[in-house]
């Protein structure tokens, strides 16, 4: 350290001390990166790479973007998965005495940094293992939202389903492969232990709350949750410069349907399977909001619906008021377009950090306030009018900010032009002295020439002596009484007046202290604001919700939804449904709409058969999609829909592998069931599509047909399960409250025509081959597979387990490896060879329960 530069140790003693993080060394006007940190920044920013001295013969390498346009660096930055310590300089370097005091004054995580997207949260997540419970907090600084609660449920979903940006956890933890596993999607920072002890904790959030009890938050004795709580306020604390939250919202777990991570992708609610994007997704069909509040409660309301039939049933009474009196919509409509983000606004203003623009968009949104209120005031729906009663006017608010604040003020706080003319008489005045300076100096200059007659007679200014006029020695005689010498040069005097004294009083730093003044003012209008803060988080949140309510009511308008009809028991009877998203993406073909009734009784569990392409995990995720939507308060796509309230939506979709753990498809398939197993009640929606295709056909075939039995005896939930096996039609004979589908197709030669209607019965063929040629696969591939069905189908196979006519092609096949027993191989065996072109119907029925006895099913 002896040999650098006096900048240079002041450097490297601040990144010794945020060694994780991305420094931004404020040098004038950059943020300047040194070493390994220039390095990896100029890679990801996209910018020049240079040096600098670090010590004789010692160059360092360097990289820099401009203070003003830091914002969009740092995104980059926090993108790449990187933390930013931004470090400022704490005195004027004019002021200094040596080098300039610097300081970092926040330091940035992909948990701290705001969002690009603007209807998105920017969660950063605090967890805590307590026993068989986590505690988790989920927090968004810049909306204020501070959320606590406890689960047994599995940590990666309740993590998942506020999709954070970072993950806070005890260092301990970090290591445990457990944790690693079921984290491993997220931006993980492991703290102190220490900060996560309950005493510790407690104490830390009776500290930023300022409060003398957790009781009045209704989170007191939640162990686990008051842990992660006052970690994560810790660590906020220890990384920001100033952050604040209001209040601690206690989530309770049974108030929303619970949806694992599984099904949030499979569903697609807000982002797609293809590349993750909002396209083709729930979220983008049913997206109308025009505030980013609005954006933000529709997105949580999608990843959260509701189980409370009263809370439904009231947004279904204001969607339909507001669909059905189009003029108060499109007023409210147009009046929130003018409402930018008071939330974010209100937060930034309670923290510290708005600036005077910020205060500009919050005059801006409150003038439109009193009309929104009386709107809603004047409609006769009960939710729409308490909504108005929670709309502040705050005239006198606005009335400050537009007697204060400029109409359109610089991005910086400190560099003035904030403040408006009239406001503050002392501004007025050195604006008028810094604006007018350099006229007073002339006017003076031309009157002293006049009064004295020496006309070569100049005012000048230099940094050391001040303001002086200065007269050639020529002229000395000429010089007034009231002229005092200053300074004595070769060929001329230096004299000062009392009038330019006291101007050089008034004018000497005049523009720095207009500068400092400024930010003083507005630092109390900000004041003034922060007190209003309460209020302002108030109303954005029923904009939020005024938003919400208004986006449905012009999808439903829009798209010819329903109101559904909630039923007290578990039941889905759906007229015409129609899948949200693709009705609105097909554009090749007319959506067929599907009808579906669902219960516990005698239509608990619908085996649905069927070939690829012919609409079978369409049909279900549609019927899953009408549930989710009447469970968040929506009109839905059909003719007419009642719903029984579900706790939660299970799905097990489609052929995926996790490699990376180790996962084959079939084991990833396998543990989605399990949890669908594990965790279902009779209040549950499950969807399954293709279970067991993962492994052996009889393998496949007696893990489908066990999971259906357990799903009917022991669950009792609706289901609807997709299957290629036909042999689990077999179900519907065998077991009460199972009911066989399919989706109907015509064969034209060659050909076959998908029809996309779910009817009744179980499907005869798989069309397999078909597809196959449709898919573009050789045709001289799909003429051998017609033989070799052929020879399939009728059993001419050889002593080797081949189609005879692949005799001698093939080698004899080895022994099978099952999951399960030689025996239960054989009486599949048995099930799957019953000739029922001999049998009858009821002949067959009864040899399948003889088996069945027979392998104890």
């Amino acid at each position: 350290m002896s040999e650098l530069t006096p900048l240079m140790k002041q450097y490297f003693s601040i990144k010794e001390r945020h060694g994780d993080a991305i420094v931004l060394f404020r040098c004038g006007d950059f943020y300047e990166m040194f070493g390994e940190d220039a390095e990896k920044a100029s890679k990801i920013l996209q910018i020049a790479l240079t040096t600098r001295e670090k010590s004789r013969d010692n160059p360092l390498p360097m990289c820099g973007v401009p203070f003003f346009a830091a914002e969009s660096y740092i995104a980059k930055l926090i993108k790449a998965g990187k933390k930013v310590a931004v470090c400022e300089q704490m005195e004027d370097p004019k002021e200094a005495k040596g080098i300039v005091a610097r300081e970092v004054v926040r330091i940035i995580t992909p948990g701290t940094h705001s969002p690009e997207n603007p209807k998105e949260n920017t969660y950063i997540i605090s967890v805590f293992p307590h026993g068989q419970r986590h505690g988790i907090t989920a927090a968004d600084i810049s909306t204020g939202e501070f959320i606590v609660f406890e689960t047994l449920e599995n940590i990666e979903d309740e993590v998942g389903r506020f999709e954070p940006k970072e993950v806070l956890m005890p260092a301990s933890i970090k290591e445990n492969i457990h944790y690693q596993e079921a984290l491993s999607s997220f931006y993980l920072s492991a703290v102190d232990d220490w900060l996560f002890d309950y005493t510790e904790a407690y104490r830390t959030l009776l500290g930023h709350f300022r409060v003398s009890s957790l009781e009045g938050y209704g989170c007191e004795g939640l162990t686990a949750a008051i842990s992660s709580a006052g970690a994560l306020i810790s660590y906020l604390e220890n990384t920001q410069k100033d952050v604040r939250f209001k209040k601690i919202t206690t989530l309770k777990q049974n108030a929303n349907m619970f949806l694992d991570a599984s099904t949030q992708r499979n569903l697609e609610l807000v982002h797609n399977l293809r590349d993750g994007s909002r396209d083709g997704t729930l979220l983008q069909v049913l997206d109308e909001t025009l505030t980013p509040m609005g954006g933000r409660f529709l997105r949580s309301a999608l990843l959260r619906p509701l189980t409370d039939t009263g809370e439904i049933t009231a947004r279904y009474a204001a969607v339909e008021y507001l669909a059905g009196d189009f003029e108060r919509l499109e007023e409210l409509r147009t009046l929130m377009r003018k409402v930018q983000d008071i939330e974010r606004l209100a937060s930034r203003v309670s923290s510290g950090t708005a600036n005077a623009r910020d205060l500009v968009a919050i005059k801006n949104s409150l003038e439109v306030l009193p009309k929104i209120k009386r709107s809603l005031s004047l409609s006769k729906e009960y939710v729409l009018k308490e909504l108005s009663g929670k709309i502040g006017e705050f005239a006198l608010l606005r009335e400050l900010i537009e007697r204060s604040i400029v109409d359109s003020p610089p991005p910086g706080v400190r560099d003035g032009g904030i403040i408006k003319d009239g406001f503050s008489d002392e501004i007025d005045s050195l604006r008028e002295i810094s604006t007018k300076g350099k006229g007073f100096i002339a006017e003076m200059e031309q009157r002293e020439k006049k009064r004295t007659g020496i006309s070569s007679l100049k005012i000048g200014y230099n940094r050391i002596f001040g303001y002086y006029i200065e007269v050639t020695k020529t002229n000395l005689e000429l010089v007034p009484d009231d002229y005092s010498r200053k300074q004595t040069l070769v060929g001329s005097e230096r004299f000062v007046t009392a009038e330019l004294k006291e101007y050089e009083s008034k004018v000497i730093g005049s523009e720095e202290r207009l500068k400092n003044l400024e930010y003083e003012v507005f630092r109390c209008v900000v004041e003034s604001v922060r007190e209003e803060s309460d209020g302002l988080m108030a109303t954005a949140n029923a904009i939020a919700s005024i938003d919400f309510l208004a986006s449905l009511a012009v999808t439903a308008k829009r798209y010819n939804y329903v109101r559904p009809s909630l039923a007290d028991a578990p039941l889905i009877d759906i007229v015409d449904g129609r899948h949200p998203v693709l009705e609105r993406v097909l554009s090749h073909e007319r959506f067929v709409p599907n009808s579906t009734f669902c219960d516990t009784a005698d239509s608990m569990l619908h085996i649905i058969t069927g070939p690829n392409m012919a609409g079978k995990s369409t049909y279900m995720r549609q019927v899953a999609l009408i549930v989710l939507m009447a469970q968040i308060g929506s009109f839905v796509p059909a003719s007419s829909a009642t719903i029984g309230i579900s706790d939660r939506i299970f799905t097990r979709i489609g052929a995926s592998d996790f490699l990376a753990k180790g996962q084959s498809t079939f084991m990833v398939e396998m543990i989605e069931a399990a949890n669908i197993m594990n965790n279902a009640t009779s209040d549950s929606l499950i969807i399954l599509d293709e279970v067991g295709r993962g492994t052996s056909t009889f393998d496949g075939i007696s893990i489908a047909w066990a999971i259906a039995e357990h799903i009917v005896n022991v669950i009792k939930a609706r289901t609807l399960f997709a299957t290629h096996y036909n042999e689990l039609t077999e179900l519907a004979l065998a077991l009460e409250g199972v009911k066989n589908y399919n989706v109907s197709v015509r064969e034209w030669g060659d050909e076959i025509i998908f029809l996309r209607k779910i009817e009744e019965g179980p499907g005869d063929k798989s069309y397999g081959i078909q597809v196959a040629r449709l898919a573009g696969i050789p045709q001289s591939i799909i003429k051998r597979s017609k033989e070799v069905l052929h020879n399939l189908e009728k059993e001419e196979l050889n002593e080797t387990g081949n189609p005879k006519l692949a005799s001698g092609k093939g080698k004899k096949r080895g022994v099978q490896l099952d999951l399960f027993s030689s025996v239960g191989e054989s009486i599949a065996n048995e099930i799957m060879n019953i000739d029922t072109e001999r049998l009858s119907p009821e002949g067959a029925l009864a040899k399948i329960i003889e088996l069945k006895k027979k392998a104890k099913f």
